[in-house]
C-alpha cells in the first residue's frame, strides 16, 4: 500500500485560519458575533490544529462543519453586518470546507482494488460532507468512562468464555435462530410527500441471551420490543418486494423516504416496498437519538443490536412471504443497512438479489478508527484491543459465513472518496462474495446522485426479471 509522504507544514491550513480570523474579527457588533463565534472558532481552531498538529482525522472532520455552517450563517450575519463582509466570509467558509475534503482525501492511503479518488472541487466537497457527518457521529456519540469503561472491559472475558463454550465463533449459525412469522401485524394509514403508505407494528420477539454481558439491560428496552415498518404497496396483481434497510440514525419515514424514493422505486418501477426500522432506531430508539446504543455506550451492544437485526429481518420477509407475490423478494440496503443486508445474504438464499451500498463490513475497524485515542488505549490496556473486539463480533459478521444467495445475485456498489466506510470495507466484502464492485466518484453521502448507482441497481432488477427503467444497462 503507498502510504501519502507527510509534510513539515500543511500550507492549506493557512485557508480555515484565514476564514476563522475574519470571521471572528472581520466584522462589528454583537449580531455579527453571535454569528461569527461556532464557524469564526472551527475553522480557526481546525486550522491551527492541521498546521500545528496534523495526523489526528478528528481535525477535518470539524473543519468542514465550521465551513459548511459558515455559508449559510453569513447570510443572517449580513443583517447586522454588512453584504459585503458577509460574502467575503461565507466565500471564506466554503474555501475551508473544500480544504477539508482535499486534505481528509490526500492523506488517506489508497487502498489495493479501488480506484483513485479524482482530483478536482466537486469530489472535494463530496468528501467534505462526508467529513462534516462524522463529525456529527463523534459529537453525538457517548464513549464508556469512567467505571462504564472498565466494567465493559472486564465483562469480555466473560463473553469469551461462554462463546468458547457454546463453539458460536466456530459456527455462528448456532448463535441465530431462524424466526417465526409474527403472528399479529398493526397498520395505520399515513401519508408523506404525496405517498399514502402503511406504519405497520408487529412483537418483534427477540430475546437476549441473559447470560451475555449486558444482555439484561437490553431486553429492558421497552421501545424496541416493538418492531415497526414503512410499507408502501401497490392494489391488483402481485409485485415484486424491495425489503429496504436504512442506514445508521435513520428509521423514520421523512428520512427513508428520502433514502430510497418511493417516487422512482414505488411508482416508476412498480415495486412494493417494505421499510422495516433497526433496533433502537426511529420508534424503538432509547435515547434522544435514533441510533443512541446501538454503536456507542458499552460497545458490546451492537452484539445485541445486530443479532437482533438479523432476527427482525428475518421476521419482515417472513411476513412478505405471506403476501401475495411474495416469493420475489430483493433486498436494498445503504451503509448500516449494506451491512445487515450482507448479513441477512448468509442466511435467507431465497433472495432475487442482494445490493449491499456503501456497506460497513468490519465495525472493529471503523469503531476503532474514530474512537477518541484516551479511550482506546485505556481499553487496549485493559484487554479489549481491535483485533479482540473483531473477534466478538465475528458472530454476527457478514464475512463469517458463505452467502447463500448465488453470485449472480450479489451487488455492491461504493464510493471512490468515502471517508464514512472506507473503501477497504466494500473489497472485502467483494473478495467474500467473490464479485466485482461498481465505483463511482463519491463520498458516502453522494451516491443518490450518482447515475452510475442507479444504474446499477435497476440493472440487478432487471437480471432478476424485474420491471425497470428503459435506461437500466446491463451489470458487467
Amino acid at each position: 500500500m503507498e502510504f501519502p509522504q507527510p509534510k513539515q507544514w500543511e500550507l492549506l491550513s493557512f485557508v480555515p485560519i484565514l476564514a476563522g480570523l475574519y470571521w471572528l474579527l472581520g466584522g462589528e457588533g454583537t449580531g455579527w458575533a453571535l454569528w461569527a463565534l461556532l464557524p469564526g472558532g472551527l475553522l480557526l481552531a481546525s486550522g491551527l490544529a492541521l498546521l500545528l498538529w496534523p495526523g489526528d482525522i478528528r481535525i477535518t472532520n470539524f473543519m468542514a462543519v465550521g465551513g459548511l455552517l459558515g455559508v449559510p450563517f453569513a447570510l443572517f450575519a449580513a443583517i447586522p453586518g454588512t453584504v459585503g463582509d458577509a460574502l467575503i466570509a461565507a466565500a471564506l467558509s466554503a474555501a475551508g470546507f473544500i480544504v477539508a475534503g482535499r486534505v481528509a482525501v490526500a492523506a488517506e492511503p489508497p487502498a489495493d482494488g479501488a480506484p483513485r479518488p479524482e482530483r478536482s472541487v466537486a469530489l472535494y466537497a463530496k468528501a467534505a460532507l462526508d467529513e462534516a457527518l462524522l463529525a456529527y457521529f463523534i459529537s453525538a456519540a457517548k464513549v464508556p468512562a469512567g467505571d462504564d469503561a472498565l466494567k465493559m472491559c472486564q465483562s469480555v472475558d466473560d463473553l469469551e468464555d461462554i462463546f468458547r463454550a457454546e463453539g458460536w465463533l466456530e459456527d455462528p449459525a448456532r448463535f441465530h435462530r431462524a424466526p417465526p412469522p409474527p403472528e399479529r401485524v398493526q397498520a395505520a394509514v399515513a401519508r408523506l410527500y404525496s405517498f399514502d403508505y402503511q406504519r405497520l407494528a408487529f412483537a418483534s420477539g427477540f430475546e437476549p441471551d441473559r447470560r451475555l454481558p449486558g444482555g439484561q439491560a437490553w431486553a429492558g428496552f421497552r421501545n424496541n420490543g416493538q418492531a415497526h415498518a414503512w410499507l408502501l404497496r401497490h392494489p391488483g396483481p402481485p409485485r415484486p418486494w424491495l425489503l429496504c434497510i436504512h442506514g445508521y440514525r435513520m428509521g423514520e419515514p421523512w428520512m427513508d423516504f428520502g433514502l430510497f424514493r418511493p417516487g422512482w422505486l414505488h411508482h416508476k418501477l412498480g415495486l412494493n416496498l417494505l421499510m422495516p426500522v433497526l433496533p433502537l432506531h426511529g420508534p424503538r430508539r432509547v435515547g434522544l437519538r435514533g441510533g443512541d446504543g446501538y454503536l456507542d455506550y458499552d460497545l458490546m451492544n451492537l452484539l445485541h443490536a445486530q443479532t437482533q437485526a438479523l432476527w427482525d429481518l428475518r421476521r419482515a420477509l417472513a411476513w412478505v412471504r405471506q403476501q401475495d407475490g411474495g416469493d420475489r423478494v430483493g433486498v436494498l440496503g445503504y451503509s448500516l443497512g449494506g451491512y445487515n443486508t450482507a448479513l441477512l445474504a448468509q442466511y435467507e438464499p431465497k433472495l432475487d438479489f442482494v445490493i449491499a451500498g456503501i456497506p460497513v463490513v468490519d465495525f472493529a475497524a471503523a469503531l476503532w478508527r474514530n474512537i477518541p485515542p484516551l479511550h482506546r488505549r485505556y481499553f487496549e490496556v485493559n484487554g479489549l484491543d481491535e483485533g479482540r473486539y473483531r473477534r466478538l463480533l465475528h458472530v454476527i459478521s457478514p464475512t463469517a459465513k458463505p452467502c447463500v444467495v448465488p453470485s449472480a445475485s450479489r451487488y455492491i456498489f461504493a464510493g471512490a472518496a468515502d471517508r464514512v466506510v472506507l473503501p477497504e470495507h466494500s473489497l472485502a466484502l467483494a473478495n467474500h462474495w467473490q464479485v466485482p464492485i461498481e465505483w463511482y466518484q463519491g463520498g458516502h453521502l453522494t451516491f443518490r446522485s450518482e447515475r452510475a448507482v442507479r444504474a446499477h441497481i435497476e440493472a440487478a432488477m432487471a437480471r432478476a426479471g424485474w420491471p425497470v427503467a428503459a435506461e437500466a444497462v446491463p451489470v458487467t
